[in-house]
């Protein structure tokens, strides 16, 4: 999976430091408080993986999309159990299209994507501690099993034993180092080139690669697969929400009309054929500013979906107003306990912006 890379504070970032230390001296309940009496926002999470690594450097595919260990993950649903009011996107449809205010301190929690690790890690904790969650999946690959094309884009550069990686439709040619750090900085930036090309230039080039390397991405994957849909359906009867992130997981923005309304509208048909209800809410692959756009939006609204998140931070003072184009919170791994309860609670403060960079740096992946 592709994402929007953010801007990621380094540990010694002061407002790392102030949340924690708010944190940690009891100041950031009353500071919560204030705020929750001055602001009636609604503040959506986005996870994508919650998976616990015991090396790190031996993963063989994106540490990025690794939002949490499944300890810190339960830590973190705790928190919101306790300090703040968990609230389903369903309910946030429900009160925006009866006239109704978000309670105080509202947060919805969500995924991107579908990795099995939803189910096998995140979901017990979830209904355990009772906090609703909307998982959005791309219903292509729960068919089929295979890692997302960029997963294996990524997965490919981290452990190919290639001398070089020759990509001249994005203007790269390099010798592959030979430690995986470097090797993980190389694929943040082929994955901001990529966004550069079309969608159909983007699937000739990782197809390209898979053949050149003789890698090819035809067999499921225990450390990189998707949910089944035997597994979305207990979670659904549980309660929980599925939404759509289109079918193959393809940028929207980049799609002509016929691609674009045939993502939308297929993902929701499959949805509503193996779930039994018709689904309403949708995340936009990738989702940042370029990802998508008001013909998108238009698309998405004649689909029948009645809600959309982007993958842009911030929070939504009023969610009727963008109600197809909500901001959320990204949750990254790095992420201490104060760090995020100081996120969650001031996030005007605390949350770090998504970045808009292009060429050889890191922007949306």
């Amino acid at each position: 999976m592709v994402s929007v890379r953010k801007v990621i504070p380094w540990r010694g970032d002061l407002r790392v430091r102030l949340g924690t230390w708010c944190y940690r001296t009891g100041l950031l309940g009353p500071l919560r408080q204030v705020r929750g009496w001055r602001i009636r926002d609604l503040r959506i999470l986005a996870y994508h993986r919650v998976i616990t690594l015991p090396d790190p450097e031996l993963f063989e595919f994106d540490l990025e999309v690794v939002s949490a260990s499944a300890e810190r993950f339960r830590e973190q649903m705790l928190l919101l159990r306790r300090k703040f009011h968990p609230i389903s996107l369903g309910e946030v449809v429900r009160r925006i299209e009866a006239g109704q205010p978000m309670p105080r301190n509202a947060v919805a929690v969500t995924f991107d994507d579908g990795y099995d690790d939803n189910y096998r890690v995140a979901f017990p904790i979830l209904r355990e501690l009772g906090v609703p969650a909307t998982f959005f999946v791309s219903t292509g690959h729960v068919d089929d099993g295979l890692p997302f094309a960029y997963d294996w884009l990524a997965h490919m550069v981290l452990s190919s034993t290639e001398p070089r990686l020759q990509l001249p439709e994005v203007g790269l040619d390099v010798r592959l180092p030979a430690g995986r750090d470097l090797r993980r900085k190389l694929v943040e930036n082929l994955l901001d080139r990529l966004k550069s090309l079309d969608d159909a230039a983007q699937a000739a080039l990782i197809t390209g690669l898979e053949k050149a390397w003789n890698m090819p991405r035809d067999r499921a994957v225990a450390d990189c697969r998707p949910m089944g849909w035997s597994q979305l359906r207990e979670m659904h009867q549980a309660g929980f929400e599925i939404g759509s992130h289109g079918v193959t997981h393809r940028m929207l923005a980049k799609l002509p009309q016929g691609e674009l309304e045939w993502e939308l509208s297929e993902s929701h048909r499959v949805l509503e054929r193996e779930l039994g209800s018709a689904p309403s809410l949708l995340s936009y692959p990738v989702g940042g500013d370029r990802a998508f756009d008001a013909r998108v939006i238009e698309a998405a609204r004649a689909a029948g979906y009645r809600l959309a998140c982007s993958y842009i931070s911030g929070t939504n003072p009023d969610p009727a107003v963008n109600r197809y184009a909500l901001y959320r919170l990204p949750v990254e791994r790095q992420m201490g306990p104060g760090w995020f309860a100081a996120m969650v609670s001031l996030p005007g403060l605390m949350a770090y912006p998504t970045a808009r960079r292009t060429g050889a740096s890191a922007g949306e992946s």
